[in-house]
């Protein structure tokens, strides 16, 4: 079986993780649930080069540079986490994939759902989405994020 490569973004600020809300549409996995910005990579694309890409068509926003944190692998899947800090305030984001953006405290990647304004309803988390954000809170707990 063929793994499907994607890169995702972990973007944090003052100690809370910008999430997506992804589209509520049935063809894409875990449609309706938070999740991280991020996207498929393209062929020759290495998986760096494709968060940075995926960042400015989802949110007009590519930090200076990002860091590895892990690659997650599920059954079909293999997805390169990075991470970096957001430097733009979320209201100067343009969001144009996905249903809402927002900051979440961690205490509500805990609780695996949140409230979207958008949505106007609690959404669920994507299942991997939390388990990554949940091991990236705990791996960096001794460290200050601001």
């Amino acid at each position: 079986m063929t793994k499907i490569h994607v890169a995702i973004a972990i973007l944090y600020q003052d100690g809370k993780f910008l999430c997506q809300l992804r589209d509520d549409i049935p063809n894409i996995r875990y449609p309706g649930h938070w999740g991280l910005f991020g996207g498929h990579l393209e062929p020759g694309e290495t998986p760096e080069v494709a968060v940075l890409r995926e960042l400015k068509e989802e949110i007009s926003y590519a930090p200076v540079s990002v860091s590895l944190f892990c690659c997650d692998t599920e059954a079909d899947i293999i997805r390169h986490v990075f991470y970096a800090q957001l430097m733009a305030d979320v209201k100067d984001l343009v969001l144009l994939e996905g249903w809402d953006m927002k900051l979440l405290a961690p205490s509500d990647i805990r609780a695996g759902k949140c409230y979207s304004e958008q949505s106007r309803d609690v959404r669920p988390f994507g299942i991997p989405h939390q388990r990554i954000l949940l091991n990236f809170i705990d791996s960096i707990a001794t460290v200050d994020l601001k």
